[in-house]
Order: C-alpha cells, then sequence, then structure tokens
C-alpha cells in the first residue's frame, strides 16, 4: 500500500496552523500532509465539504484526523469521500448519530458548559444565517484559562486574536451515521482538557472501540505535545497496514 495521505481536521476558534508542529514533522517524514479548512457552520454543511475535499483532493488511502468539533466533522465525513481507512480524534468529539455537541458536554463538567454562556463566550450575529443562529468567539479569558492553558501567554494572545468563530448551530445539530462503525479508530486524550474533559473523551472513544494514547496537555495537546499525536497518527497508518 502506498503511504496514505494524512488530512488534519481543524477544530473551532482554530485554523489549519493548529496542526503546524504535527504536520512539519509528517512531511519531513514523507507524507502529504493536507489541512483544508472547517467551515464551522454545522456537520450538514462541514461533513459534505470535508468529504468533496477529500474526493477531489486525494487520492489511494487517506488517514483523517480531527481535532474537538473536528472530530464532530470526520465521523460524518469520513464514510463518504475518498478513500479513508482509519480516523484518528485528538481531543475530540466522537459523537455517536444522534448526538450533538452541547448534549455531549452538558453534564460533563466542561468550562463551556455553564447557566450564562455569555461568560465564557461573545456572541455576535453573522450575515446570511438562519433566524436566530450566532457566532461564538470565546473570550480572553476562556482561551487562557480553559482552551490553551499549557501554551506561553503569547501563544495564546495569538489564539485570542485570529479564532474562527463556530455557529450555536453547529452546535445543537445532530450528527448522521458515524464512520468510526466501518473504520478503525484511535484518540489522544487530553488529560488536562478542560472543553471537552478527559472522562468525556474517554467515554466516547472507548465506545467507538478506538485505540487511546495520552497526552498531558490542555484541549490543544497538538499543539502542546504534538509527538503524542504524530504517534497516533503513525500507529493508525501501521495499523491499516501502509
Amino acid at each position: 500500500m502506498p503511504k496514505p495521505t494524512i488530512v488534519l481536521v481543524h477544530g473551532a476558534w482554530a485554523d489549519a496552523s493548529s496542526w503546524n508542529a504535527v504536520a512539519t514533522e509528517l512531511q519531513g517524514q514523507g507524507f502529504t500532509v493536507l489541512a483544508p479548512t472547517n467551515l464551522l457552520r454545522g456537520v450538514a454543511i462541514d461533513g459534505p465539504y470535508i468529504s468533496s475535499f477529500l474526493a477531489q483532493r486525494t487520492s489511494g488511502p487517506v488517514v483523517l484526523v480531527g481535532h474537538s468539533y473536528g472530530g464532530f466533522v470526520i465521523t460524518n465525513a469520513g464514510a463518504d469521500g475518498g478513500d479513508v481507512r482509519a480516523l484518528v480524534y485528538v481531543d475530540a468529539f466522537v459523537p455517536e448519530e444522534g448526538e450533538n455537541v452541547f448534549q455531549i458536554l452538558g453534564g460533563s463538567g466542561s468550562a463551556l458548559d455553564v447557566p450564562d454562556p455569555t461568560t465564557v463566550l461573545d456572541i455576535v450575529g453573522y450575515p446570511g444565517g438562519p433566524d436566530g443562529d450566532a457566532e461564538a468567539f470565546l473570550k480572553p479569558d476562556t482561551v487562557h484559562n480553559s482552551f490553551a492553558q499549557d501554551l506561553p501567554e503569547a501563544d495564546r494572545w495569538l489564539i485570542v486574536a485570529g479564532q474562527r468563530p463556530i455557529t450555536l448551530s453547529a452546535n445543537t445539530t445532530a450528527s448522521g451515521a458515524a464512520a468510526w462503525k466501518g473504520l478503525p479508530s484511535w484518540a489522544v486524550v487530553g488529560t488536562e482538557d478542560r472543553v471537552i474533559p478527559p472522562d468525556t473523551q474517554r467515554h466516547m472513544a472507548e465506545r467507538a472501540g478506538a485505540t487511546i494514547s495520552e497526552a498531558p496537555g490542555s484541549h490543544v495537546s497538538m499543539v502542546s505535545h504534538p509527538q503524542v499525536t504524530i504517534d497516533a497518527i503513525l500507529a493508525a497508518v501501521a495499523g491499516i497496514g501502509a
């Protein structure tokens, strides 16, 4: 089997640069690495977009990787575009069909599961969206204390400045059929994650039958401890016989 293409799907409040450390190492090992934009509009839009990207921009086997909400997207896109052979979840949602983000986080102890979301998020309208929808940005304090608390302060401020918002409707849209039911999966659990608590990540990963590893990091452990994510991706590559 030829070396698979590694496709890295970012999550909310991030962009492709969140994968820089992982992508650089994998490119150095001879892998083709692609990091498409995740539109952050809900799986009914984001899933087909990534499926279309896979179908048009890859050839041969693919290892599909998702961070945070990106895990929601790869769960919905993994069976519908390209030759996806394995899924890797990094501090990510691994939803079952019918679940949504807010449902998964409810009662989890997440820093985002609070009675008044405006204490942790800045919520603003956007043109062209459905009636009542809005975009959510992380407040600076949320980035510093709960999203990327293990990064240097200067890097945290860059996240505050460059974050891409996710719509509220994306967090209430139910997942479709789960690609992990037909594909082998791996999961990296950030043990200091305050957005998707470790126990919640582990429950979802175990339910999916994923091979689990741990990173002693925040919700962005692929930035603070990239080697754990790199190792999980390489394990997925080996696991599919590539």
